[in-house]
């Protein structure tokens, strides 16, 4: 029986041990998360009959933004309005927006919504499927594409 009980409070001090050091690991240092808006106002851009907005916030300082803007470009149709908003041209809507990371890519409804979005340069694979997703829910084989990740 003492055994028993020596192995008890053996067992109850190393998980203690253990509780306590667990407790004094430091937290993993923050993850960037760059802000997305939710929702636009469509005055704000060009192309407000257009059903759908693929807005491309940009800076002429960015080498990959002339990338990003050559593919989302080609998503222009008649039922898809496209607007670079270049941050030299067009500071106060990055501003209001709170972008900060360039490019980024929203495709947006004609009441404002961003229902797909991109910080960086995505593929145009990607692009086109993102925007049938938007336009159609159920199209794509990878509807989460233009997710913001948790």
């Amino acid at each position: 029986m003492d055994r028993l009980i020596v192995a008890a409070a053996l067992v109850t001090v190393a998980a203690g041990t253990a509780f306590l050091l667990r407790r004094r690991r430091p937290a993993p240092p923050t993850q960037p998360r760059w802000r997305v808006p939710t929702q636009l106002d469509r005055g704000d851009f060009e192309g407000g009959a257009y059903a759908w907005l693929v807005a491309v916030f940009t800076s002429s300082a960015c080498q990959s933004c002339r990338r990003a803007t050559e593919k989302a470009a080609v998503l222009a149709s008649p039922q898809v309005a496209y607007q670079e908003i270049a941050y030299q041209d067009r500071k106060e809507l990055h501003e209001r927006y709170g972008i900060d990371a360039v490019p980024t890519i929203v495709m947006v409804d004609a009441d404002g919504v961003v229902h797909k979005s991109f910080v960086g340069v995505p593929s145009a694979t990607d692009l086109w499927a993102a925007l049938a997703e938007a336009r159609a829910p159920g199209t794509s084989p990878e509807p989460d594409l233009g997710q913001p990740k948790p």
